[in-house]
């Protein structure tokens, strides 16, 4: 059994805490506010960003996820979680003389600058000039640079139960795609099951890049949805401050590394990953529609 804290703990790191404490770890929990934290994840109130209120973490960790993400999308919070916060919980975790034997932190696919449909892996530079991006390299940079052994893993867009977002959009008809822009995923059960499994691997290495088996275009994942929902296409858009926000993560991401430790996919694609959801859509849909 492991002491493992989970740092920055919402979707996926519940997720990920659930299937921990099921498998007989000691989990907890870091959250400004823990009231959504589920039973069987012990709950620790601290701020990331606050050195102050992280000096009460568990002792003799084993393990730290770091999985926090901003709570808007500006420079101020971005620098707060992947700087800040990287730097203070590094920093207490050596004042209270911890020794975890790895540190895994959640990053983005976005870190990369390639914008033209390149394919992209680990041994890609990263180089995007996004403030979003720098914030991530760097928080990327202290956890590398820190003492304990570390591992990232950047992850592609996240979907899963309650990201219905996208499929609002489709359904309402105010979606709009780009022809030509690939676009990389990950069902948010499998990112859960990526940190765990390196978790259990014995050496993992300093880097992964955690996408499922298909990029596939944004307009062709869109239409397939439009089609599953019984709606029309969404249009397809050249906007120019649009398509330029969207072309920044115009690349093909490769799992070969992942697959190479020996992860299995539970949703190997969008396909796969959707269907599910749409089930559950479905079902959220004719429940609300039942008359009272």
């Amino acid at each position: 059994m492991a002491h493992i804290l989970i740092a920055g703990c919402g979707d996926v790191g519940m997720t990920l805490g659930l299937d921990l404490a099921k498998a007989g770890h000691q989990v907890w929990g870091l959250r400004r506010n823990p009231s959504a934290l589920p039973v069987g994840i012990h709950p620790l109130v601290a701020d990331l960003a606050d050195p102050a209120s992280l000096r009460a973490l568990p002792q003799a960790l084993d393990y730290v996820f770091y999985t926090a993400a901003p709570d808007s999308f500006n420079e101020v919070s971005y620098q707060a979680v992947y700087q800040d916060g990287v730097h203070c919980l590094l920093t207490a975790l050596q004042e209270a003389a911890q020794n975890p034997r790895r540190v895994f932190l959640t990053s983005s696919t976005s870190v990369y600058a390639q914008q033209q449909g390149e394919w992209v892996d680990e041994e890609s530079p990263a180089e995007a000039a996004h403030f979003s991006a720098r914030s991530i390299r760097a928080g990327e940079d202290l956890l590398w640079q820190g003492p304990y052994p570390a591992t990232v893993i950047r992850f592609g867009g996240i979907y899963g139960p309650g990201r219905t977002r996208l499929l609002d959009s489709i359904r309402q008809g105010s979606a709009t795609c780009v022809e030509s822009l690939f676009t990389n995923r990950i069902h948010r059960d499998d990112a859960a099951a990526v940190l765990h499994h390196l978790l259990k691997v014995a050496e993992p290495a300093a880097l992964y890049v955690g996408v499922d088996d298909q990029p596939a275009p944004q307009c062709q994942v869109m239409r397939w949805l439009a089609r599953q929902l019984g709606v029309s296409e969404p249009l397809v858009t050249a906007a120019a401050g649009e398509t330029e926000a969207r072309m920044r993560a115009n690349k093909r991401c490769r799992n070969t590394r992942l697959r190479a430790s020996g992860f299995r996919f539970r949703y190997r694609d969008y396909q796969e990953g959707y269907k599910a959801l749409l089930k559950n859509f479905a079902k959220i849909d004719e429940s609300s529609n039942k008359p009272a």
